[in-house]
């Protein structure tokens, strides 16, 4: 069985940074795209940033020039570099992979919570 788990989130001022983590662990596997979405309050899971195997990242465009997403394969870890945060990033943070084992399937963590305070 393959497991996503998170960490990282926390409360932080406006203007302060995060990373989260997310970590791969249990059969063998082989890790394709990697995805960070987050939820706020009351609004649809929106996709944050994205990093596919060949590492090309992506983003919306709301946190371009501030997030930044990078995996260390050793580890089977995706982080998310979050800088210059704003009360709007507040969120719960989700990371979401595409994952082979004998088939490719989707998997993902249980969440963690980003609060940013004004």
């Amino acid at each position: 069985q393959v497991q996503l788990v998170e960490s990282g989130g926390g409360l932080v001022q406006a203007g302060g940074s995060l990373r989260l983590s997310c970590a791969a662990s249990g059969s063998t596997f082989s890790i394709k795209a990697t995805r960070w979405y987050r939820q706020a309050p009351g609004k649809q899971r929106e996709l944050v940033a994205l990093i596919s195997s060949d590492g090309s990242t992506n983003y919306v465009d709301s946190v371009k020039g501030r997030f930044t997403i990078s995996r260390d394969n050793a580890k089977n870890t995706v982080y998310l570099q979050m800088n210059s945060l704003k009360p709007e990033d507040t969120a719960v943070y989700y990371c979401n992979a595409i994952i082979f084992v004998s088939y490719d399937a989707s998997y993902w963590g249980q969440g963690t919570q980003v609060t940013v305070s004004s």
